[in-house]
């Protein structure tokens, strides 16, 4: 098409009336082809000109992003609106705009915007370069609707989460037998007691014996509650109030807290926090609570004392922390399984603190990493997405 339109273009003063009739109708045909295709797209496309005022918007982009004006309102040509003033979103106009004064291109973000009903959805923008005749020329604002989407991502964390439940059901069961068992072995010994006392003189055990296996009911009872207080958590979702927390506050917090621990278990703790950092969604109670699990982790492995580094930094549009200690470390098998629960190597240990952990920084839609050496120590890596609005204001 793109050459039979060069060649009539100039050879058209030539033509006779009727065939430049023709051809208008035909290339007027064809164009109504190619808007059909535009409209009929189910990606939403806002196409704009080299200074991002608006040539066209098809109705995909109309159903997806919320805008001002509609239809027979635009504006086009040297009137046309700038695109994020026709916006009717502040992230997503500001996201834009931002593009435009930084001439970024091939760049997406993820919005959560309002529909007209009140519900919301998730989608995705991108930017890419309009090109014509191996020239710019314009912008393409590329729109999709991605809610499906990533409510089939929780849904199959769900369905992974309950193909785990028998296994840790299995977990727990066991975990529950050697301490009933104690529970039991104790009881008869006091019941055989009692029975002895009343078949001879009538005395009860001095309370000595009495105490002493009492206390050990007592003990393992405790024991109990704590192992389902622990599964509880495993099972359920995490239910997380997000709000915009500056981690590197939240960590000198918790190093207050925790100095006088480390101290006491002769561990030096050294800190480098990134000097400009931004705002991140987390729970600041899950957090300290992840923070917890994790540097008792590193005081288990460091009985001898050793060396705590915390440390933050921005890594391209993530934010990550470190936490990193010279302790024993852990061997390849045992690093692939340390967030599984009840998986523990310690003589004491539930085997959920990690799994806690790591249902924590998926909460904040974060990822975490863990890597390890026989004697060389551990570094915990967890890695958290930036805001939009906070990655504009580390530009």
């Amino acid at each position: 098409m793109k050459g039979f339109t060069k060649r009539v273009s100039q050879m058209i003063s030539k033509l006779p009336t009727e065939q430049v009739v023709q051809l208008v109708d035909s290339l007027s045909a064809e164009n109504e082809s190619l808007y059909s295709i535009l409209e009929s797209l189910n990606t939403g496309l806002i196409i704009c000109d080299e200074n991002w005022k608006l040539m066209q918007v098809n109705k995909a982009a109309e159903r997806y992003i919320p805008l001002k004006i509609r239809g027979s309102d635009y504006r086009y040509g040297e009137n046309a609106d700038f695109v994020w003033k026709i916006i009717d979103d502040d992230d997503v106009a500001e996201f834009l705009r931002t593009c435009s004064e930084r001439q970024k291109c091939n760049i997406s973000e993820e919005f959560t915007v309002s529909t007209a009903s009140g519900s919301s959805k998730i989608i995705n923008v991108s930017i890419q370069l309009l090109v014509q005749k191996k020239e710019y020329a314009g912008i393409i604002i590329k729109i999709d609707d991605i809610t499906e989407k990533r409510n089939q991502e929780v849904l199959l964390r769900r369905m992974e989460s309950l193909a785990s439940l028998t296994n840790l059901a299995a977990s727990v069961a066991h975990e529950i037998k050697n301490p009933l068992g104690s529970i039991s072995i104790h009881i008869q010994l006091i019941q055989k007691a009692l029975l002895k006392a009343r078949k001879t003189d009538g005395l009860l055990p001095d309370m000595g014996f009495m105490d002493k296996h009492i206390s050990v009911v007592n003990e393992e009872i405790e024991r109990l509650n704590q192992i389902i207080v622990d599964f509880l958590f495993a099972v359920r979702p995490v239910s997380a109030s997000l709000e915009p927390v500056d981690v590197n506050e939240r960590i000198k917090a918790f190093i207050s807290f925790a100095q006088p621990e480390l101290d006491k278990k002769n561990i030096r703790l050294e800190v480098h926090l990134a000097e400009k950092a931004p705002k991140i969604l987390l729970d600041p109670k899950l957090f300290k609570q992840a923070l917890i699990n994790l540097v008792q982790n590193a005081i288990a492995a460091m009985t001898e004392g050793g060396d705590l580094l915390i440390s933050t930094k921005m890594a391209g549009e993530r934010f990550v922390i470190a936490i990193a200690d010279t302790g024993c470390g852990m061997d390849s098998e045992t690093v692939s399984r340390v967030f599984e629960p009840y998986f523990t190597t310690k003589a004491k240990g539930t085997g959920l603190g990690l799994t806690m952990v790591y249902k924590i920084i998926k909460e904040f839609s974060g990822d975490i990493d863990v890597k390890s050496f026989p004697g060389e120590g551990t570094v915990f890596t967890i890695s958290l997405p930036v805001p939009q609005k906070e990655k504009l204001l580390l530009e």
